[in-house]
C-alpha cells in the first residue's frame, strides 16, 4: 500500500497536518515516536488565532471540556509600565487557552484518528527510502523493535527542532541567530493567574492558568547564564521571579509548587527549507524559535493549515499530492506563505528574547496604558490579530 502522506510526528503540527489531510479525502499514515498520553517541554499558550483555528476544526470543545480554564484577561508589566485588559477576541472566540500537552496532543491525534488517519505510537523513522533522488517511503521499528518500511507519496516531517527528517534530508538553513536566552518553568497550586507577562533587563517571567487550578509559571534568563544558572537551576528560577515580578513573588508565598522544575538551554532561533523532492517540513521542524513570546503551538497550527491547503487545493486533491509537479509547485507556495507569515513574529521574538526592554519601545507603552482602548489594541497587536500599524490611531498619535 502507497500512501498519500506519512507524517512524523503526531503532536501539535503534525496531527492537524494528518487531520486536514484526512478529512480532504487523503490516505494519512501519522507516526510518533511516544506513547500518548504524554507530556513534553511547552509553554501550552495558544493565541487567540490558534484557538480559532481549534474552533473551526470542531476540537475548541474539547478542549473546553478537558476542564481547561479561558484566560480572558492580560497584563504586562515592564519597568514603570502597567498594562491590564480584556484578552483580545475574535469571531466566536474569547479570549486564549494554555492547556497541558499530555492532554492537548491526545485530543489532536485522536480528531486524526476519527477522520481516518492510521495513527502509529512508538514507531521510530530509522530512515528514508528514495527513487532517482524523491524521497518515497519511510523506514521504521516499533517498540518491539520490528522493522518495517512504507511507502508514500509525500513524507512530511513534523517531529519538532531536532527533526529526524530534516536531518535525512539535509534540509539547509537559511536564517539563524543564536540562542538568546534560557528557560524553567514548572506549575503551582493555589495562585490564580490569567496571562501576566512581567519584563526586565535580563529577565523574563511569566505565568499562566491552566488544568487542575494549576498555574505555569516560566522564568527566562539571558543565554550567557545558562551554564551557571543549570548548576542550581531552582535558585535562578525563583530569584529570577523575585527580581523580575515581585507582585507575583509576593503571591507565591501562599502557594505550592506542584511539580518538578523542567528547563533547557536549547531554545534555537532558525529557517530551515520548508521542503523538496517528495518531503515537507511543518511546525518546529522547519521553523524555530524562542518561546518567550509562546508562539509555538499558534505557528503549528498555521503552518498544518497552509500546507494542507495547497496540497487540498484543485477539484481532486488527490491529483495535487500524486503528481510531482503539481506536488512540488504547491510546496512552494506552502514555503513562500510561511515566510511570509512567520518572519514579522520571528523577528520581533528575536528583540523580546534580548531581554532588553527598547527606550522606544517604553515610550509607547507609557502613552498606552492609561486608555484601556489602546491598551485592547495593543494587546492585539502582540496576539497577532491587528498589525503593528492599527495601533496608531489619532488618540495615540496625539498622545506621543
Amino acid at each position: 500500500m502507497t500512501y498519500d502522506a506519512i507524517v512524523v510526528g503526531a503532536r501539535c503540527a503534525g496531527a492537524t497536518t494528518a487531520l486536514l489531510l484526512a478529512r480532504a479525502g487523503h490516505r494519512v499514515l501519522l507516526l510518533d515516536r511516544a506513547k500518548y498520553p504524554s507530556d513534553t517541554l511547552s509553554t501550552l499558550y495558544i493565541h487567540q488565532s490558534g484557538v480559532e483555528r481549534l474552533a473551526r476544526w470542531g476540537l475548541l470543545d474539547q478542549v473546553r471540556r478537558s476542564g481547561c480554564p479561558p484566560l480572558q484577561t492580560v497584563s504586562y508589566q515592564v519597568a514603570d509600565v502597567y498594562l491590564r485588559g480584556p484578552a483580545p477576541t475574535l469571531p466566536g472566540v474569547v479570549g486564549a487557552f494554555a492547556p497541558r500537552r499530555y492532554i492537548l496532543d491526545p485530543i489532536l491525534a485522536e480528531a486524526a484518528a476519527a477522520a481516518g488517519v492510521e495513527v502509529r505510537e512508538q514507531t521510530l523513522v530509522t530512515g528514508l527510502t528514495t527513487e532517482d533522488g524523491r524521497v518515497t517511503g519511510v523506514r521504521l521499528r516499533t517498540g518491539n523493535g520490528a522493522e518495517t518500511t512504507e511507502r508514500a507519496n509525500l513524507v512530511i516531517g513534523a517531529d519538532g527542532m531536532r527533526s529526524t527528517v530534516a536531518k535525512l534530508v539535509d534540509a539547509p538553513h537559511y536564517a539563524e541567530h543564536p540562542n538568546l536566552t534560557c528557560v524553567y518553568f514548572t506549575y503551582w497550586s493555589g495562585i490564580p493567574a490569567h496571562f501576566e507577562i512581567y519584563e526586565r533587563t535580563g529577565g523574563w517571567v511569566a505565568a499562566v492558568g491552566t488544568h487542575d487550578d494549576l498555574t505555569l509559571i516560566a522564568s527566562y534568563l539571558p543565554q550567557e547564564q545558562f551554564a551557571q544558572v543549570r548548576r542550581d537551576p531552582k535558585a535562578a528560577y525563583l530569584a529570577n521571579i523575585q527580581a523580575t515580578a515581585p507582585a507575583l513573588w509576593e503571591r507565591l508565598a501562599e502557594a505550592t509548587m506542584a511539580d518538578r522544575l523542567y528547563g533547557t538551554g536549547d531554545q534555537r532561533n532558525f529557517f530551515r527549507r520548508a521542503h523538496g523532492p517528495g518531503w515537507a517540513l511543518v511546525g518546529d521542524a522547519g521553523h524555530h524559535k524562542d518561546s518567550i513570546n509562546a508562539h509555538g503551538i499558534t505557528d503549528a497550527f498555521h503552518q498544518s493549515e497552509l500546507l494542507a491547503t495547497e496540497l487540498n487545493s484543485g477539484d481532486d486533491p488527490t491529483a495535487t499530492i500524486n503528481d510531482p509537479v503539481r506536488q512540488h509547485a504547491a510546496l512552494a507556495r506552502f514555503a513562500s506563505a510561511r515566510d511570509e507569515h512567520m518572519k514579522p513574529t520571528y523577528h520581533t521574538n528575536l528583540v523580546t528574547a534580548r531581554l532588553d526592554p527598547d527606550p522606544h519601545l517604553l515610550t509607547l507603552l507609557r502613552a498606552i496604558q492609561d486608555s484601556p482602548e489602546l491598551t485592547e489594541r495593543y494587546f492585539s497587536v502582540v496576539a497577532g490579530i491587528l498589525s503593528p500599524e492599527d495601533l496608531f490611531t489619532r488618540d495615540l498619535l496625539a498622545r506621543l
